[in-house]
């Protein structure tokens, strides 16, 4: 999803004719995560942080549910889905910006219809490449925050739609805040974001995804984004997940 101009824009759900070219997109992002894996750990350039601009709030018209288990978002249906995927991701990881761009709407519209339930591991893969340190931590707990305050979709949506780049300033705990009051997360929202509630399992599901051989890209490294669908890592070779989200 392209940086979003201050205002509100607003999310639509995906035609089945989109089909062929959800294909394409999540090969081609699949054969990227599997090639290159964690590169994201690695390179980049320095230079003095600039200030963040105010998150410009991207609506997102959801029907589905959410709840937190564990540290983990779970979206959807809470039994009788007939597929469901793992996204492993970080908020300020770019090639997590490009799969919610070109995946977010068909998996919006999957969810709404109970052919999937998404459950999203929220990781700090990131964590020292932001101006302070910690907005990795900080915009999962918030995105964990708002699964529990009936906005995930929303903040999902806004804090991909205008994420920072890296090795510059992330947004703060103020306009994490006031990105939750705008698309109407619950009461609970403001107090789960300034005490970082989630913060600890940010960091808890990063360990355990990072020890998990099952999630070790062929490069030999965990990166972001990870996608398992129904139990198998997709890769270039094995890649279900065009097929469910065509509907």
């Amino acid at each position: 999803m392209a940086k979003q101009p201050v205002g509100v824009t607003k999310a639509r759900g995906a035609g089945a004719s989109r089909g062929p070219r959800i294909a394409a997109v999540v090969t081609v992002l699949i054969v990227a995560v599997a090639v290159f894996g964690g590169i994201f750990l690695f390179g980049g350039s320095g230079g003095t942080a600039a200030p963040a601009a105010p998150i410009p709030p991207t609506r997102v018209d959801a029907t589905y549910p959410t709840s937190v288990q564990n540290g983990v978002v779970v979206a959807g249906p809470a039994a009788g889905a007939p597929h469901t995927l793992d996204v492993y991701e970080d908020a300020l990881c770019p090639a997590c910006r490009q799969f919610e761009t070109q995946a977010g709407e068909p998996i919006t519209a999957a969810l709404d219809a109970g052919r999937l339930q998404v459950r999203y591991h929220l990781v700090n893969l990131l964590e020292d490449r932001s101006q302070p340190a910690g907005y990795s931590t900080a915009a999962g707990n918030a995105i964990i925050c708002a699964a529990e305050n009936g906005a995930f979709p929303s903040v999902h949506a806004s804090l991909y739609a205008a994420q920072p780049e890296e090795n510059a300033a992330g947004f703060t705990t103020e306009q994490l805040v006031a990105l939750g009051q705008q698309v109407g997360a619950g009461p609970g929202y403001a107090a789960c974001v300034q005490n970082g509630t989630h913060s600890a399992a940010v960091a808890q599901n990063l360990q355990q995804a990072s020890t998990d051989p099952a999630l070790q890209a062929p490069a030999g490294s965990f990166g972001t984004p990870t996608l398992v669908l129904d139990g198998r890592l997709q890769t270039s070779q094995n890649n279900q997940l065009a097929s469910v989200l065509g509907g």
